[in-house]
């Protein structure tokens, strides 16, 4: 059954292991969310985002499964009844609706994306789903009415064009379609001053990827407790010998301090005042790779109890429910756009 609650979306691609930074950016913010009962939460797995590069096909179905999975070691209530979980690829309705945003999407727009301009730099054959994939994402969120989408600081753009191409269709046809919160507004919901960027361990100028090449610097929620200790033992730092938060001047250093706080789920602040003109790196270190030791073990436990079964039960529930919706907005905005006879 549908809840008249605000609507909170969000997904994680499931093209590769997942990572420490998935984990504290993304599924932990859902989890506690959930937890307060005041939302209705859609939560996705994209795995039509999934292809637009390379990965292992044979694999991918697998891993969407495990993507869930995460979720649900982490403490995701599959029983909840304001929470919708389903595959994007089983709602047809995403694709349809991005034909149908492609048409009012500009070349200009698309081709400015920091994401894609960074990809086809030195890449002539980069596809075109790499290009496109903003509209797959606009149509996630308006198949839904979604008004919150947490998102990180590198999805900001695809989620302000998200709200241009509504607007823009709104103006013409009507109010189609709910236009999603500011950048502003997203991380007033989520209490943050910026978007949540874990970043690499070994070069804390990157954001921690799991589709990039960065294998000392990358803490996978898959990695064995000792190989992620040493992760943060090597972590790069600097030579100021004092702590502080700054990540223009001490990226390493406040990359650990996040880390910390996220794992800890206290307010950053606190954090920073308890470690603030410390100078022994070493000291926060291990407090740090502690913390990453009990996460891992408590989800890789929960993580081997949870059965495909309960998964794909839970999964074409969602299913069910969420082609209803998509399909009900897919004809609205079909309608409007001459595609199918308006009702007399």
């Amino acid at each position: 059954m549908m809840s008249n609650k605000t609507i909170v979306l969000t997904g994680i691609r499931s093209n590769g292991p997942l990572t420490l930074g998935n984990y504290l950016g993304a599924i932990l913010p859902l989890i506690r969310l959930q937890k307060k009962r005041q939302y209705q939460v859609n939560l996705f797995l994209p795995d039509l985002h999934s292809i637009i590069s390379s990965v292992e096909y044979n694999e991918l179905y697998n891993n969407t499964l495990s993507t869930l999975r995460y979720f649900v070691a982490a403490g995701l209530d599959l029983n909840d009844q304001s929470t919708f979980i389903y595959r994007q690829s089983y709602i047809p309705a995403h694709s349809e609706l991005t034909w149908i945003l492609d048409c009012f999407s500009y070349y200009g727009e698309l081709k400015r994306m920091t994401q894609f301009k960074e990809k086809s730099t030195h890449d002539d054959n980069i596809s075109v789903g790499i290009f496109n994939y903003p509209a797959l994402m606009a149509s996630d969120i308006l198949l839904y009415d979604a008004e919150f989408i947490p998102v990180g600081e590198d999805q900001r753009q695809h989620l302000e064009l998200t709200r241009d191409i509504a607007l823009r269709i709104n103006n013409q046809f009507g109010d189609l379609f709910t236009i999603p919160k500011t950048w502003k507004e997203q991380l007033q919901f989520e209490n943050l001053q910026n978007g949540i960027r874990i970043r690499s361990l070994k070069h804390p100028e990157n954001k921690m990827s799991k589709s990039i090449s960065d294998p000392s610097g990358t803490i996978l929620l898959m990695d064995d407790v000792n190989t992620a200790k040493k992760k943060v033992y090597e972590a790069t730092t600097d030579s100021y010998n004092k702590i502080d938060f700054n990540f223009d001047t001490q990226p390493g250093i406040s990359n650990l301090l996040q880390i910390l706080t996220l794992i800890q789920d206290r307010p950053l602040n606190e954090t920073i005042l308890e470690w603030r003109g410390k100078s022994n790196y070493g000291e926060l270190k291990q407090c740090v790779a502690n913390q990453i030791e009990i996460l891992l073990n408590e989800v890789g436990n929960k993580f081997n109890s949870i059965t495909d079964d309960s998964l794909t039960e839970t999964l074409l529930r969602g299913e069910s429910a969420m082609n209803v919706v998509a399909n009900q907005k897919l004809y609205k905005v079909q309608q409007k756009v001459g595609l199918r006879p308006i009702s007399s």
